[in-house]
């Protein structure tokens, strides 16, 4: 899942990212509106967690721009006005979800986690393939019974080739749901982490290489 995160409270907006990407998911960052919607229109989110009071472009603007463009994107609005009328507000310009600040960070990320399960096509709780079997919300994953240990990464990479149902998953995807804006798009880290990954996961070979694409679980 790929999120991204805005507020002009820096120290916050670092503190979310950090939290989130401690949960497996690829965060970016923007600390104004304009740079928010820099990054929309160049890459594809799951999630936009969005401060209402932003300074320039306002919360509100970019979050009915985002909602006129058509994309996917859900959108979990921040804010501190806790007064009906500003929740009802904030929903009625296409947020998804509304959370007052000051906010419990375990409830964050289960609001973002909920509105990712609704940007993308249902998926059953728990993805299985090919004898593997891996739970998004326990963070588990087990080979024919047994567990397997994966760092944050290989598990995002994993949930990845279960999700594609078959299908090959091209570097450049892995690497837009998997780590973040500041990843050099020529690295090796996604070669990396399918072998590591292979050799996690043991025998008989369970990830496939497709030439000039990139890898599927058959």
């Amino acid at each position: 899942m790929r999120v991204l995160v805005v507020d002009d409270e820096t120290l916050l907006a670092d503190a979310i990212a950090e939290g989130l990407r401690q949960d497996s998911l690829a965060v970016d960052i923007a600390y104004d509106g304009e740079s928010a919607l820099d990054r929309l229109a160049v890459n594809e989110y799951d999630v936009l967690v969005l401060d209402r009071d932003l300074p320039g472009v306002h919360g509100d603007d970019v979050c009915r721009q985002t909602v006129a463009s058509g994309v996917g994107t859900r959108i979990l609005m921040l804010t501190v006005a806790d007064g009906i009328a500003d929740r009802v507000f904030g929903l009625s310009l296409g947020a998804d979800d509304y959370l007052t600040k000051p906010f419990a960070f375990a409830e964050l990320l289960a609001r973002v986690r909920a509105l990712g399960r609704r940007a993308r096509p249902a998926a059953p709780p728990v993805l299985v393939r090919a004898g593997v079997s891996l739970d998004p919300g326990r963070r588990e994953v087990f080979r024919d019974g047994r567990y397997v240990s994966l760092s944050k990464k290989e598990f995002a990479v994993l949930e990845e080739l279960l999700r594609a149902d078959g299908l090959a998953v091209s570097t450049e995807q892995l690497l837009e749901r998997a780590w973040d804006e500041h990843t050099d798009p020529f690295t090796n880290v996604v070669r990396v982490a399918v072998m590591t990954l292979r050799r996690k996961l043991g025998g008989p070979p369970l990830i496939e290489t497709v030439k000039g694409i990139g890898y599927r679980i058959p």
